[in-house]
């Protein structure tokens, strides 16, 4: 991948897909700062003082000027778990669109959003609902050019089902046959990166591979050299949990609630990127016996 002529703004950046884009950024030279709340992280990552700003995405008085003299700005910003009594509202979306009013402020030219794939379907959800909230804003902004991309689930999403092998069985809803293409993080950054020169405003991107829960389960076994042991639940049990999470508050049932609804049907996004999940699994794996 060639390095990019522009100045990126990358915020989440210590979040599991801003990370990698931050890796890939490093790799190829381009010009880039990495916005993030603790400082600390990002000179973990080998970042420089002049590729770091720190800010409170939460709070727009915090971001004055973090996007003056930046080109694009890709956001990675959400929660998967709520933290410090943050909702999906306050972060998928209050706090996007504080960075997205600064970008505009800022004369920024693109503004690049990681929501989820097939989102706009699943306003139920109250993870999703935020996400596409702040995408219906961005989408309509005449200040800058806008991009939403909609990737399928991540690999490190996919992982509860290694832990699973690990500790011996792995548990499935109905007959396990729905299928998805999850991404790595390192598919999903070279992706979004390639997205700047795009003219479309809206992008939906999986993994080079179509599994089905089954497939994913017999990888995770594989990769640790074990038999594979599958417990079938019925599916009346996933949509009994899913109901009773949507009635408890999001801060104890948002992620599984999330989780329980993307297991309801195929997911199936355009297929992208090299890396399987197979690969992935073996990587786990291989660090398990290290550790």
């Amino acid at each position: 991948m060639t390095p990019t002529p522009h100045k990126i703004l990358v915020a989440g950046s210590t979040g599991y897909l801003g990370s990698h884009l931050v890796k890939a950024l490093c790799i190829t030279g381009s010009p880039f700062k990495a916005l993030a709340r603790q400082k600390d992280k990002l000179i973990a990552m080998g970042l420089s003082e002049d590729q770091i700003k720190v800010a409170q995405v939460t709070d727009a008085s915090s971001l004055r000027g973090c996007c003056n003299d930046i080109d694009v700005v890709i956001s990675c910003v959400g929660i998967t778990r709520q933290k410090e009594g943050l909702t999906y509202m306050d972060v998928d979306y209050q706090a996007n669109l504080n960075l997205l009013l600064e970008a505009e402020r800022a004369g920024v030219k693109k503004f690049i959003y990681i929501s989820a794939f097939d989102a706009k379907n699943h306003q139920n959800v109250r993870l999703l609902k935020a996400k596409e909230r702040f995408a219906e804003k961005l989408l309509v902004s005449k200040v800058l050019t806008p991009c939403v991309i909609r990737p399928n689930g991540f690999f490190a999403d996919i992982e509860e089902f290694y832990s699973m092998a690990k500790s011996g069985r792995v548990y499935l809803f109905g007959t396990g046959d729905v299928q998805l293409n999850p991404i790595h993080g390192k598919d999903l950054a070279k992706f979004c990166i390639e997205s700047i020169e795009s003219d479309k405003y809206e992008l939906d991107i999986g993994g080079p591979e179509v599994l089905s829960s089954i497939d994913i389960a017999n990888l995770a076994f594989s990769s640790q050299e074990k038999t594979p042991k599958i417990t079938h639940l019925p599916d009346w049990f996933r949509r009994v949990s899913l109901f009773v999470s949507s009635l408890l508050p999001e801060k104890m049932t948002g992620p599984a609630e999330f989780f329980l609804t993307v297991m309801e049907q195929d997911m199936i996004a355009p297929t992208y990127g090299r890396h399987t999940l197979a690969e992935h699994f073996k990587e786990i794996h291989n660090a398990d016996i290290q550790s």
